[in-house]
């Protein structure tokens, strides 16, 4: 494809202009790169800035390897072919939608956001788009699926040209509906820029993400985006809907702020109460999951989901909502919910015939640890005991929170590593520890938690493999053991070697049980 056709297909403000040696020299791109290491003869090099490079410094490098003409954003003076933008993430976007022959055109893509609950909506959309008919493609947290394929995904939602690529192929596969997960920071490097979306769907909004955005206002204006400045202002998806959970405080907002513009068969209403769209009705919970009715502008639903606890079902009424939005029918919404089955490390049971009931869930935010340990509370008649830790180089003002969260509601904490990365895992813990202070609990000793635990406490063990084989020895038949936060990860980030760790893995050893 001629550089001049890639650079048309950018916004006219975008582009500052356009460096060449002849007017006539227009070089046919092969290939797009961000990553100087990767091109190829003929590609097209996207410097971009990174968190801790700057890919100008590495333009040298890609034209010593070939490269038939590089963006910037900056005026660098070489004689290659040159495309000045003011954003080279925003220009890899467009590029890349255009390289890749605009795929979100043909494909009925739908877009999930929120702090929690964006895999299990996710993937809940998928399989009632499945049972509907449809050819599905999912690309999520835990990885990228279409065609009967599956393949990692290193990252939430992809950088915009692996994302555009991705999008092709499944389109070449036959494959008609995407449905797309999307984190705050996808909407604010551009990652989804170029693409369609038919449907958007809001989950909810809790702390996260602080070290990327700073505050959660900024946070909260990066969701918003996904419905401000992409869903709707697409003038080839005309009949683009939003499906936003107003049980929560800051879907409820965004809702106001939709429907003044959008007409009621754009804008659908996810809550408890009378008058929402679509609401859960005669709801009964228990350790095997949920079932009740939905009711839907459409009718009511019956179903018995073994999804567990009331913020799945939450989840569930938003891909009802998304079915109903995109006017698929009632049994197909149906089987999609009673036959989907879970999504790999969220609420993922490991089956044993202890009598203890574990579960590994990704739960890593305040409010999805307080959710998940309190819908296990409701539902063990044990004790319940948490194994978790936080994540370092991430934001740590939600590292007391949640260790405040977990020893109130669990019966026993124990406090541990996950990913501390570049961090001292002891210094992680102690953050955790700050919000534990003040709360009537004991602190026991490590060898002292066999002797029984008489009275609510926590102990502390820095090395996660022991922590869950401690978490779970001192369970008893009955009791139900959470571990939280690495969910479907399959690895330890320890300083900057990442090895191999799989909490399902340590748990199934540490219980004496084959792989399931």
């Amino acid at each position: 494809m001629k550089l001049s056709v890639l650079a048309k297909h950018m916004p006219q403000n975008l582009l500052r202009g356009i460096v060449a040696t002849k007017p006539e020299h227009d070089p046919d791109i092969t290939s797009i790169h961000y990553n100087s290491n990767k091109i190829k003869p003929g590609g097209l090099f996207v410097a971009v800035t990174g968190f801790k490079t700057d890919g100008h410094e590495f333009i040298n490098h890609a034209l010593s390897k070939g490269a038939a003409a590089i963006v910037t954003e900056r005026s660098v003076g070489s004689n290659t072919p040159t495309l000045e933008v003011s954003d080279s993430r925003k220009a890899l976007a467009h590029i890349a939608d255009k390289f890749f022959g605009c795929p979100s055109k043909r494909l009925s893509v739908t877009a999930v956001t929120g702090t929690n609950g964006k895999t299990t909506t996710t993937f809940l959309v998928q399989s009632i788009l499945t049972a509907a008919g449809f050819n599905t493609g999912i690309i999520s947290t835990v990885d990228y699926r279409f065609g009967g394929k599956t393949f990692e995904n290193p990252m939430t939602t992809p950088e915009s040209l692996d994302l555009q690529k991705i999008l092709s192929e499944m389109l070449s596969s036959g494959v008609t509906h995407v449905v797309l997960e999307v984190s705050s920071h996808a909407v604010d490097l551009h990652r989804i820029t170029g693409c369609r979306i038919n449907a958007g769907i809001f989950t909810n909004l809790s702390q996260d993400h602080l070290d990327f955005h700073g505050d959660m206002e900024t946070y909260w204006t990066a969701k918003k985006k996904l419905f401000t400045e992409h869903l709707f202002r697409n003038p080839e998806k005309k009949s683009a809907v939003a499906v936003i959970n107003c049980n929560d405080p800051k879907g409820h907002e965004l809702f106001r702020m939709l429907e003044d513009s959008l007409n009621r068969n754009q804008l659908f209403s996810i809550g408890s109460l009378n008058g929402h769209a679509i609401k859960p009705q005669n709801t009964q919970f228990d350790h095997r999951g949920v079932k009740g009715t939905v009711s839907t502008p459409s009718g009511d639903i019956d179903f018995i989901s073994n999804l567990a606890g009331k913020y799945n079902l939450e989840n569930i009424m938003c891909a009802v909502g998304a079915g109903i939005a995109m006017k698929v029918s009632l049994d197909a919404i149906k089987t999609g919910i009673e036959t989907f089955s879970g999504v790999p490390g969220r609420m993922e049971r490991i089956e044993n015939t202890s009598g203890k009931f574990v579960f590994v869930d990704y739960a890593h935010t305040p409010d999805a640890i307080e959710n998940v340990l309190n819908t296990l509370k409701s539902i063990t008649s044990g004790r319940l005991i948490c194994v978790f830790g936080c994540g370092g180089d991430r934001d740590r003002t939600k590292r007391p929170e949640m260790g405040k969260i977990a020893v109130s509601i669990a019966d026993f904490s124990v406090i541990t590593s996950d990913n501390p990365r570049t961090e001292d895992p002891m210094l992680i813990i102690y953050d955790i520890l700050a919000g534990i202070k003040n709360k009537a609990v004991v602190e026991y000793r490590k060898e002292d938690c066999h002797n029984g635990l008489t009275e609510k406490g926590y102990t502390v063990e820095p090395d996660r493999r022991n922590a869950i084989k401690l978490g779970i020895k001192i369970a008893k038949p009955g009791d139900t053991v959470l571990l939280a936060g690495k969910g479907h990860e399959t690895y330890q980030i320890l300083a900057t070697e990442t090895i191999h760790f799989d909490d399902r893995k340590e748990a199934q050893q540490a219980l004496g049980v084959d792989d399931v």
